[in-house]
């Protein structure tokens, strides 16, 4: 921001920062600003017709806290002339500009989708971690969760989205799309994605989102088989991996008590407790980002939405870690 208003003297008085402030304070530190810039760089409007572009970087910083607070176009406009810590993390002073439209910004999100440059984003965060030594390599823990979708078909075309499709889980019925990720298993960073309908099964993903450095593989019950599909069985690296996959409650149920019992039990408990790490990943995906249900219709434009957030999950696991203090941010 430029030159010290009353606004900003009047807040600097307070005493204490509230949540939002503090993640978009972290955001703004470890975020590799310059990198990110140069990757919209070659896409970006030339403004040789019509009115000046906006900078690069304001513009990329109004998307991130779209999809961070999962906001609309106008919402996220909104927010910005509303909110403190939002301008100051836009770096706007009402006295010599104002916030980007709603149109600007839903003209950029398209630039983003169309470019597929949140998997590129998703890349480069991956690749400093890596250079860090914060990714360990060697394991990958895979799970997936349901994304809803709405069901109705009071809508100008009068049907439901084609790319989004139906399952079962337990007794329940869902519609939406599926969201499989692989996991770091020594860490917890997510490393690999992918996106289908709700009714392809788990399994079906997995194989895509091993490492070729892999040597361990972790899973819930869902995975069990594995193993046996084609496209491990015929892969030389990946018919060597260690399966670790959870077995089902019931084996567990059906054994007598007794120290074999008691080994099984024990074994699970290992498994368990490496494999819950997929489940912070989706906590901030899902409950802290507030991806529960699509914003959009059809996959491509969904999974640019799950890269970005899989990248600032990324990040913030870094930071809270204390990696972000490092040379990598």
């Amino acid at each position: 921001m430029g030159q010290q208003t009353f606004s900003d003297i009047e807040y600097s008085n307070r005493r204490k920062k509230t949540k939002r402030e503090e993640f978009l304070e972290i955001m703004n530190e470890i975020i590799p600003w310059d990198e990110w810039v140069a990757l919209i760089q070659p896409h970006y409007f030339d403004g040789k017709r019509g009115r000046p572009p906006l900078g690069i970087e304001k513009m990329l910083r109004m998307y991130l806290l779209q999809i961070w607070f999962s906001l609309s176009d106008e919402g996220v406009e909104d927010a910005i002339y509303d909110s403190y810590a939002m301008r100051k993390f836009m770096g706007i002073d009402f006295i010599h500009e104002q916030a980007p439209d709603a149109t600007t910004l839903l003209k950029f999100r398209h630039l983003i989708e169309e470019s597929g440059l949140g998997k590129a984003f998703f890349e480069a965060i991956n690749r400093c971690l890596e250079q860090c030594g914060h990714i360990m390599k060697g394991g990958t823990i895979v799970d997936a969760t349901l994304i809803s979708a709405p069901s109705s078909t009071k809508n100008a075309s009068g049907s439901r989205d084609p790319e989004m499709h139906q399952t079962k889980k337990g007794n329940q019925w869902y519609f939406g799309m599926k969201c499989h990720i692989g996991v770091d298993a020594g860490t917890g960073y997510i490393h690999g994605i992918a996106a289908t309908g709700a009714n392809v099964h788990d399994i079906a993903e997995a194989s895509k989102l091993m490492r070729p450095e892999d040597e361990v593989f972790y899973g819930d019950a869902g995975y069990l088989g594995l193993n046996k599909r084609p496209e491990i069985t015929e892969d030389p690296h990946k018919s060597q991996i260690d399966y670790r996959i959870a077995e089902r409650p019931g084996k567990k149920r059906s054994m007598d008590n007794g120290p074999a019992r008691d080994f099984y039990c024990h074994i699970e408990f290992r498994k368990a407790s490496v494999r819950a790490k997929v489940e912070h990943a989706f906590h901030i995906i899902k409950n802290i980002f507030g991806f529960k249900k699509v914003c959009y219709r059809g996959i491509a434009k969904n999974l640019n939405r799950l890269y970005m957030l899989a990248a600032s999950a990324n990040l913030l696991m870094c930071a809270r870690s204390g990696g972000w203090r490092s040379q990598c941010a």
